[in-house]
This record gives structure tokens, C-alpha cells and sequence, in this order.
């Protein structure tokens, strides 16, 4: 499982950030291609790729995630998911689901400037259970 930035995928794949950028599906699966797994290139509109073939574009998420930690949590999200048997991939994609929706619902409430990665801590945990109702939140 790699989880780059398009900043590192570019250093893995020796390209410019721009060619990442240019072609983010075709970055995907070139990182799949050398280093094998499940590729997920994080950014605006993050892509999730397997050995498969599968692909997924994630469109959860915002700018306030571009910050120290971010990355950390959404490995964290994936590794507690595979850890209840989900697939490689299934578990990049509904991690990154969820990672994205905790920050959409954060911003909602709170506004993107200044977000922290221990911030989607509580509205993480509302986005995975969410059969509980909180009347005090979202």
C-alpha cells in the first residue's frame, strides 16, 4: 500500500509534479505498475488503484486537508480496515471515503483554514457509525 502526495509520486516515478498532476489515473498506474499493491495518490480528486486493474477517484475532501498528519490518519483509517478483512483495495477506498467525509463535515462546522489531523478524530467516529444519533452534532 503506497499512500503518496503527488510531491512523493513524482520522486518515486522520477517525473516532474506536473506530469503527475497532467495525468493523475496514468500516475496511479505507473506506481501500481513499479511498485505493485494498492496505490492511493492523494489530492483533489484522490486516486485509488490496484494490480487489478480496479480504479476509484475519491471526491471527498477538501483543502484544509493539505496538512502535517493528514496522511498519517488516513493510514491509520486504512491499516484499522484491513484489520477487519477488507480487501486492499476496498479498504483504500472506503478509508479514503471516510477520511474525506470526517474533513467535508469538519469544514461544514468549523471552516477549512486551520484544520488538524486530530481534529476528524470525533467526526470520524460519527462518519463510521453513523446509525447513532447526536443531536448536539452534525
Amino acid at each position: 500500500m503506497l499512500t503518496p502526495h503527488p510531491g512523493e509520486a513524482a520522486r518515486l516515478l522520477n517525473v516532474s509534479v506536473a506530469e503527475i498532476e497532467s495525468d493523475r489515473l496514468l500516475s496511479a498506474q505507473r506506481l501500481v505498475k513499479r511498485y505493485g499493491g494498492v496505490v492511493v495518490l492523494k489530492g483533489a480528486g484522490t486516486v485509488v488503484a490496484s494490480e487489478s486493474g480496479a480504479m476509484g477517484i475519491i471526491d471527498a475532501g477538501n483543502a484544509g486537508m493539505a496538512s502535517g498528519g493528514m496522511g498519517d490518519v488516513l493510514t491509520g483509517i486504512i491499516a484499522a480496515l484491513l484489520g477487519q478483512h477488507l480487501t486492499p483495495y476496498d479498504a483504500a477506498c472506503a478509508g479514503c471515503v471516510a477520511h474525506g467525509d470526517a474533513a467535508d463535515r469538519l469544514a461544514a462546522r468549523e471552516g477549512t483554514r486551520g484544520m488538524l489531523a486530530t481534529d476528524l478524530f470525533s467526526t470520524l467516529r460519527r462518519v463510521v457509525n453513523p446509525d447513532v444519533i447526536d443531536v448536539d452534532h452534525d
